[in-house]
């Protein structure tokens, strides 16, 4: 029986349009009623994900920026894996001059640094996460200490993937993998979706076997893949799907609340 479910956010739990559908918030208030534990597992920042948690009227465990830092429903901090200063800076250098046209995103904590806040790709993003932005040099936040849970960078598709490609041989230390064809998540190699659900596993005193995990992307394969049942969205890549116990329908389809109804609610919860 599933004891515990964690979910992506974008492409899983939303709709296209980055929006919590009402029958998803139904769903996912219904979890909670039957005292079944909802993590949302995300590249975002917490600041990007507590506007959708707080639409909804719940107060839920989160993992933020691709298992680097879980927090309690409260804000208690459960467990944080930030980059290397030194690796960063040099990480910052390659960007500069080898990518100049990615736009680079720097994240600590609850923070998020950029160079230019007008930026268009910047902008979209604030209008998809409500999250706010602060300008600033990256080599004085890195000066003063405060060294990143996350370098995330904008781009064309194909830069994207080549980056991807290059960096991740160029800096072993760094996990870096896509999340969505334009954006390529940076972090510290012992960081994945799977590494932050086993913190909060080992808080809630849950075995993998016992979760649930529903995904759609790239940055998901290390969570479908731990969890004891995984669900892969419609509208995921085949890669994706191939790797999870089960399928159910895209994020426009509200497969997530589809799935949890069907296999969940109708088949576990009446036991």
């Amino acid at each position: 029986m599933v004891k515990i479910v964690f979910s992506d956010i974008d492409g899983t739990f939303l709709t296209p349009e980055s929006k919590v559908s009402p029958a998803t918030a139904m769903a996912a208030q219904k979890l909670l009623a039957e005292g079944i534990p909802l993590v949302l597992v995300s590249a975002r920042m917490p600041e990007a994900i507590y506007p959708l948690t707080d639409g909804i009227g719940i107060k839920i465990p989160i993992i933020s920026y691709s298992g680097a830092l879980a927090l309690t429903e409260t804000g208690e901090e459960l467990g944080s894996i930030t980059m290397a200063g030194a690796d960063t800076a040099r990480l910052l250098t390659v960007l500069e001059s080898e990518y100049p046209e990615a736009v680079v995103n720097y994240y600590a904590g609850h923070h998020w640094y950029v160079k230019a806040v007008e930026n268009e790709r910047v902008q979209t993003e604030v209008r998809i996460t409500s999250a706010q932005p602060q300008k600033t040099s990256f080599e004085e936040r890195l000066a003063v200490g405060e060294v990143p849970h996350k370098i995330l960078l904008m781009a064309e598709p194909e830069l994207c993937e080549r980056a991807e490609r290059e960096l991740s041989a160029r800096f072993p230390m760094f996990h870096v993998v896509r999340s969505a064809a334009f954006l390529l998540e940076i972090m510290d190699a012992t960081v994945s979706k799977a590494s932050g659900i086993e913190v909060m596993l080992k808080h809630f005193g849950f075995t993998a076997e016992q979760a649930l995990s529903l995904g759609d992307n790239y940055n998901d394969i290390e969570m479908l893949e731990l969890t004891g049942r995984s669900v892969a969205m419609g509208n995921s890549p085949e890669k994706i799907k191939a790797i999870a116990t089960d399928i159910t329908l895209a994020n426009d389809a509200d497969g997530w609340a589809r799935f949890l109804e069907q296999e969940i609610f109708a088949k576990e919860i009446a036991r």
